[in-house]
């Protein structure tokens, strides 16, 4: 889902005589991040809160920077340009599958393996909410990106989840409502969009286990 390589080769970083030090570039060894985490984090945090709030076109790496209160060279020390910044906040997304996967290895899935799994998934969704409602906003510019690490990345943890799914050592029905299970998570937090913008993250969990429990629920018990 990416904009073409050479789209991004083009916006040129500085060159590497221009780039600060690690004390320039946020103090990431010298102990200058107050909140303990990296520069690039940083970095990360404030893009996610102004491409949510005002946009990606209408954000602009100066902006960023002052609001990190450091230099431009400092922010193309970690970042090459401003998609490269909008590519790793999306990469965030992944961590939620790539979690979900590992609990998966070695052992055999049930509902309730199943419902435990999604319940913790859903806590980390809620826990980087924002990261989806910038997804929402900003869907045109993510759909310019492209980078095979991305793709192949995603390829795999759908793959994965496919393959958890199409088990046949799990009961067919079991299966199905594994499925959309997961779809009542995603649905809730990512595919609605603002239609629960307005819902607090305790309620909008709450609802959305509830949900995940009927779904999953053995009626035969």
């Amino acid at each position: 889902m990416t904009q073409p390589d050479a789209a991004l080769a083009a916006v040129r970083a500085p060159a590497r005589d221009d780039r600060p030090s690690s004390d320039q570039a946020g103090g990431d060894q010298a102990g200058g991040d107050q909140a303990g985490a990296s520069t690039r984090e940083r970095i990360l945090d404030v893009a996610l809160d102004l491409f949510t709030d005002q946009g990606f076109d209408a954000t602009s790496m100066r902006e960023i920077a002052e609001q990190l209160h450091i230099s431009k060279p400092a922010i193309y020390y970690h970042f090459a340009s401003k998609e490269e910044i909008l590519m790793a906040l999306h990469m965030r997304l992944h961590e939620f599958g790539k979690a979900a996967l590992a609990r998966l290895t070695g052992q055999t899935v049930t509902l309730q393996i199943w419902g435990s799994l999604l319940d913790d998934l859903l806590d980390q969704m809620l826990a980087q909410r924002k990261i989806f409602l910038m997804h929402e906003r900003n869907q045109a510019a993510l759909e310019k990106l492209h980078r095979k690490d991305h793709d192949d990345d995603h390829n795999d943890i759908q793959q994965r989840f496919r393959e958890a799914l199409a088990d046949p050592s799990l009961p067919l029905r079991d299966r199905v409502r594994m499925a959309c299970s997961l779809g009542a998570v995603f649905g809730g937090l990512f595919m609605a969009g603002d239609a629960f913008g307005d819902v607090s993250s305790a309620e909008l969990g709450s609802l959305v286990r509830d949900a995940v429990r009927d779904v999953v629920a053995d009626s035969s018990a």
